[in-house]
């Protein structure tokens, strides 16, 4: 037994800095950060911004969590950019105080493990969305089961009882099993409950993780005195795990006749109601050192992070050595916008959508999680808009175009806002003709470069970056064609890009030969026109 327990410490111990290999729940995971109020955040980051940057991939890297609450507040914590540095000091002073002591933090990663069971994203359900409320006719339950306590009494006195008893059996077997499927709903919930507050009275022995020891005694207390009814949801989880079907059957028999769920069931949720605020901050409590040790353990996974500078310096972002999170051996680059957006020219596949990806992944979790995937950065508060991914709403009948110009009006709306942004964008207005899409990405481009905007842009059109060069920092990304292959080293370098690729790849892939000779006629002559 002893060995058994020690060996089940050791994995987890192993496990909790690793990357899972998992399912990822995201419906389950999400439900934290989709029914709180979000009302004092700075940024929530929309969806269409998530699925550009392919956070959902970036926050299955990141997630080194222990418990199912960890993962939800972490989720939040990742979607959501606060006003200030509160919550990431917060997590900084854990980290500190965790790293103080091995035992305190093996203690703490053992004891979050407790709440691995999937169960435990519904906790978030206790505090957060409406109760069962009482059904009108419910008064009659407690008057059946005394009168089920009164027949089985008298009926040793008088037999004739025996029948009214059954009659009683018939009725309270029927309300018994039409509320357990509403007890259902709950019951994994509040046994993982049971799991928090036990968890949190470990922690409560190290005060040193608590900034007000006191507040959380009294959390804690608040749910302790719901005492009795817990006790029996706690004690039915025990039996179900120790006992045979024969015990189990004839104990549900025995809850039946008295109509015990019920009657505790509707007592629970109605305490439950007036002790939502204790139990969301229980639940912050083992989120927030959850999330700490997460933060920590990928940092000392990384090949190299850095702590974010955020400066209240407008529209200035300094990186140094930045890379992309995903990417095996990740080429790093530096950049420094010096107050002036950046257009990125490139030959295709040469890594200047990447780059951008990596800017806001990095302005991201630079604000949310005060970690950056590089040596160093600086940047001044930012909201995080983008539009990279576009596709056709064919159910909605909205082209592409269509679609990416809803996108980019909402990015002028906020460019106005008053706050500090940071746009992302990857070839605009690909729906349209040339001459056009040049004309109003260019004017798009200076408009939202305006106020307190950060403007990243890759771009194909080199006329675009001949408009633009007064207002934008041009730089480009090259291959190096040798011995009819191409390849590519993804280093961002200064200036406009002077060659293209397109034509070449063709050729190396082995297109009929009239193709790739009209191709560079063509080629040559469009370019003359245009001179």
């Amino acid at each position: 037994m002893f060995n058994s327990k020690r060996k089940k410490k050791e994995a987890i111990l192993s496990d909790y800095s690793k990357i899972k290999k998992g399912a990822f729940y995201f419906n389950s995971i999400s439900q934290y950060f989709v029914k709180i109020d979000h009302k004092d955040v700075f940024q929530v980051i929309s969806d269409k911004t998530y699925q550009d940057l392919d956070l959902d991939e970036v926050f299955m890297y990141i997630d080194r969590t222990s418990s199912r609450v960890g993962q939800q507040f972490l989720y939040n914590a990742f979607r959501t950019i606060p006003s200030d540095n509160k919550r990431s000091q917060r997590f900084e002073n854990l980290i500190t105080r965790l790293n103080e002591s091995e035992l305190l933090k093996e203690t703490v990663i053992f004891s979050l493990a407790r709440l691995q069971n999937q169960d435990a994203y519904y906790i978030a359900s206790l505090f957060q969305e409406k109760h069962l409320e009482k059904p009108k006719w419910f008064w009659v339950v407690p008057l059946l089961s005394a009168g089920s306590i009164f027949s089985i009494l008298l009926s040793f006195v008088i037999p004739q009882f025996i029948l009214l008893l059954l009659l009683f059996l018939v009725v309270n077997f029927i309300i018994h099993y039409w509320n357990r499927f509403k007890f259902n709903q709950y019951s994994g919930a509040i046994l993982q409950l049971i799991i928090l507050k036990d968890v949190a009275r470990k922690i409560m022995k190290w005060p040193i993780l608590l900034d007000d020891v006191g507040d959380m005694k009294r959390a804690i207390k608040t749910i302790q005195n719901i005492g009795f009814q817990l006790s029996v949801f706690k004690l039915e989880a025990k039996l179900q795990s120790e006992i045979g079907q024969m015990i189990e059957f004839l104990i549900d028999i025995v809850k039946a006749i008295f109509l015990i769920e019920p009657l505790l069931f509707y007592n629970v949720l109605k305490k439950f109601e007036s002790k939502r605020k204790e139990i969301h901050e229980i639940y912050q409590l083992i989120g927030e050192l959850d999330v700490a040790l997460s933060i920590d353990a990928l940092r000392k996974d990384l090949p190299y992070y850095a702590l974010p500078g955020i400066v209240n310096e407008a529209n200035q972002l300094k990186s140094k050595e930045l890379y992309h999170p995903l990417l095996p051996n990740a080429v790093a680059n530096s950049i420094n916008n010096e107050g002036k957006s950046i257009l990125l020219s490139g030959s295709n596949m040469s890594g200047k959508t990447t780059f951008i990806r990596t800017i806001g992944i990095n302005a991201i979790v630079s604000q949310t999680i005060n970690t950056c995937f590089a040596k160093e950065l600086s940047l001044p508060r930012l909201k995080i808009f983008s539009a990279i991914r576009i596709s056709d709403d064919i159910m909605n009948s909205k082209s592409y175009y269509f679609e990416e110009m809803l996108t980019i009006k909402e990015m002028l709306a906020e460019s106005r806002s008053g706050n500090q942004n940071l746009f992302l964008l990857d070839e605009m207005f690909k729906g349209t003709n040339t001459i056009e899409r040049i004309a109003a990405g260019k004017s798009v481009l200076s408009y939202l470069s305006e106020e307190k905007n950060i403007v990243f842009i890759s771009t194909h059109d080199l006329e675009l970056a001949a408009y633009l060069k007064g207002s934008f920092h041009l730089y480009h990304f090259s291959e190096v064609i040798q011995d009819q292959e191409i390849n590519f080293d993804y280093k961002i370098k200064p200036g406009q890009l002077k060659t293209t690729n397109a034509i070449k790849i063709l050729e190396l892939n082995q297109y009929p030969t009239s193709i790739i000779t009209e191709a560079k006629k063509l080629s040559d002559d469009l370019r003359k026109n245009k001179e």
